[in-house]
């Protein structure tokens, strides 16, 4: 089921908490809304639901408009963040409730309903779970009910809010690995609001990047992370490193380091890099000379991350080195090395940061 969303606007009071939105989205994507709180990517997912009401613009699930249509006549499957699973029920009670709440005529016979629910468990892997109540069941267990109840009416579209939030970290990244295997396996269309970076680029086919109300960028992950459209998207997604010095003749100067930054014009200037894109070195090279100390050594995975210090920079930086590296460099805390910059960006002004709102 393809979406259609036409300047989408949202107020509350004073707040303006969607600004007219357009977006598509074909049938059996799975995209990602991403962004801080406030940035209105609820409250976009709430009216795509019918839970809110927007002052302007259309919704077409396909060839229907369900701009004005009561949430239940939407044919949507809602996940929430606390699951919402009733705590009386049974885990195949809460999943057939759906369907046997719907009208007579509609309502499948009790066979027709018990042959659902329990495809649905065996889909989510709760088979064995069916006669259990939700408070015997681990976080990520009752998330999987949650879904499963949301998938019993065959919806045309499936949304989830914040569906993993609650979760530790383990916990999240195993889920979010089985929600994208059912989704290839299932092919329906979804949207999930998320605030976290790497549930969003891990997930979606398309991420849609949301700041004040609006839609700064909307790309498949590989490009919003290589071709971030403002400096907003780029800080947003990831751990960011800043240079700020003069250019002058295409060098920039700041206290006793120096960088050639080709194409960046003379003035002052702020340059900002990812932590992969910085490398260690014992010496100075005549294009670059930025002296840095170690002053924290963290092993993550098949990295070592490094915070880096300098008389020269404002705040200090992060980088990521491979093992082989650490070790052929020695590094220990204290230590003295100098960085090179494989690639960085220079945007032309800032965007403003979000203010603090209620509204997500």
């Amino acid at each position: 089921m393809s979406i259609r969303i036409e300047q989408i606007a949202k107020t509350f009071g004073r707040t303006q908490a969607l600004e007219p939105i357009d977006l598509s989205i074909g049938d059996g994507e799975l995209i990602g809304l991403l962004g801080p709180s406030g940035s209105g990517k609820t409250t976009l997912l709430r009216i795509i639901a019918g839970l809110e009401q927007a002052d302007a613009g259309r919704i077409q699930f396909g060839d229907r408009d369900v701009t004005n249509l009561h949430v239940r006549d939407r044919r949507i499957g809602f996940v929430f963040q606390h699951y919402a699973l009733f705590r009386h029920m049974t885990v195949f009670e809460n999943v057939a409730f759906g369907l046997r709440a719907l009208p007579r005529k509609e309502r499948p016979s009790a066979g027709d309903i018990r042959a659902r629910v329990m495809q649905l468990l065996d889909m989510v892997r709760l088979s064995d779970f069916a006669d259990r109540f939700p408070a015997q069941l681990s976080g990520g267990q009752q998330q999987r009910v949650a879904l499963a109840r949301a998938l019993a009416l065959k919806p045309d579209v499936l949304l989830l809010d914040e569906p993993f939030g609650a979760l530790d970290a383990k916990v999240r990244q195993e889920l979010r690995r089985w929600l994208r295997h059912l989704h290839e396996e299932l092919h329906f269309t979804s949207l999930f609001v998320t605030h976290d970076q790497e549930e969003a680029l891990e997930l979606s086919d398309r991420v849609v990047v949301m700041s004040n109300g609006r839609i700064e960028q909307i790309a498949t992950p590989d490009v919003l992370y290589r071709q971030p459209a403002n400096r907003f998207v780029f800080e947003f997604l990831g751990d960011v490193n800043r240079l700020e010095g003069d250019v002058r003749d295409g060098v920039l100067t700041c206290g006793d380091a120096h960088l050639r930054v080709d194409n960046v014009p003379d003035g002052r200037q702020e340059l900002v890099l990812r932590p992969h894109e910085i490398a260690l070195v014992d010496e100075a090279s005549a294009d670059s000379h930025l002296p840095v100390t170690v002053t924290a050594i963290v092993p993550v995975g098949a990295e070592v991350r490094l915070e880096l210090e300098a008389d020269w920079l404002v705040e200090p930086w992060l980088a990521t080195i491979s093992h082989s590296d650490f070790e052929r460099l020695a590094v220990q805390r204290g230590k003295r090395l100098f960085a090179q910059l494989s690639n960085w960006r220079q945007f032309d002004a800032p965007v403003a940061k979000p203010a603090a709102e209620i509204v997500v």
